[in-house]
């Protein structure tokens, strides 16, 4: 992309909260579920979408807004997609219970596999390309190498389903968010595991009884938030004890029972969520305020997430199939 080239030696200037449309995109018949940058950055003009109608398309989201290529090989909807870290591999899991790495140029099936439970959450290892975690409606997460074609690990918990994969930094630790509220307990609602022994860690992190659709890491500090269905996303070290930061509240948005994601900004001073309201809202991570809300959809803002590289360009999907680019 010629937009993201003078940008690529440079260093990411400060990000604003974006005011205009770029590109409306809208080829998907299903709820968008999922949003992902390319992470090279090079070719960060690419956007990955997973949708509700069995599909996952590739756009170019930065020149021309138009759909590159769509993948239909799953059978039913497919709830998380992820790029691979080189960029030419697109890694996705659905309600079909199946797991598939595709080939972004060629279309076809490098490594495919059938899992006993409907998948919701795929994250790859931050530092291991070939290694992959998964959880869905099942007590089990379980790491995957590609390479071999198997399980490599299991992490099991008393619960029924996991909502999120978050990796720590050097991928040593990971957190799961799950359903695991009941009325007299919130324990295990956040667990923090040791990616190689898969010992649980601690199952005390979170308190409040909501479950946490979403969890996302800061980039620059030792922190993560958790998108929570009360309506709000709390914040937590990133170490040990992973305490909560009780001064720390972002609300405002609405979550009502979607699965809405949030992110911070690649200079990690705003905090981004969608709202169960089609609205995108944008926070400043330090004081924790409101500085800008943003009417973006009809239906139910899922994703808003900024480019790695162009600053204050956002994308954002919802629950009616849209895909919008703003700047």
């Amino acid at each position: 992309s010629e937009l993201i080239k003078p940008y690529l030696g440079s260093k990411y200037k400060s990000t604003e909260v974006p005011k205009s449309l770029i590109f409306y995109m809208s080829k998907h018949s299903g709820p968008v579920n999922e949003i992902q940058w390319c992470p090279v950055r090079e070719q960060s003009h690419m956007l990955l979408s997973a949708s509700m109608d069995k599909t996952v398309k590739v756009w170019d989201a930065v020149d021309t807004g138009c759909c590159l290529k769509t993948y239909s090989c799953h059978s039913c909807a497919v709830r998380a997609a992820q790029w691979s870290s080189c960029g030419r591999r697109i890694l996705s899991g659905g309600f079909d219970s199946t797991l598939h790495l595709t080939d972004v140029e060629t279309g076809k099936q490098i490594f495919s596999s059938k899992t006993e439970f409907r998948i919701s959450a795929l994250k790859f290892h931050p530092l291991e390309s070939n290694i992959f975690l998964c959880g869905g409606f099942s007590p089990e997460v379980k790491a995957w190498d590609i390479r071999a074609s198997k399980v490599l690990r299991v992490y099991k918990a008393a619960v029924q389903q996991t909502l999120d994969i978050l990796f720590l930094p050097e991928g040593r630790e990971f957190l799961t968010s799950t359903d695991a509220v009941s009325r007299d307990s919130a324990d295990r609602t956040i667990i923090a595991w040791d990616f190689q022994s898969a010992a649980k860690i601690s199952n005390q992190i979170f308190h409040e009884r909501y479950t946490c659709p979403s969890l996302s890491l800061h980039p620059k500090e030792s922190m993560f938030v958790a998108q929570t269905n009360g309506n709000y996303m709390a914040l937590f070290s990133a170490q040990r004890p992973y305490r909560i930061n009780k001064k720390k509240r972002y609300e405002g948005h609405k979550v009502e029972g979607f699965a809405v994601g949030c992110e911070f900004s690649p200079d990690g001073t705003l905090l981004v969520t969608g709202s169960s309201d089609g609205k995108v809202f944008f926070y400043n991570y330090h004081t924790s305020r409101i500085i800008r809300t943003l009417s973006a959809h009809k239906e139910a803002c899922l994703s808003a997430i900024f480019h790695p590289v162009l600053p204050s360009l956002l994308a954002t999907c919802d629950w009616a199939g849209e895909i919008k680019i703003w700047q």
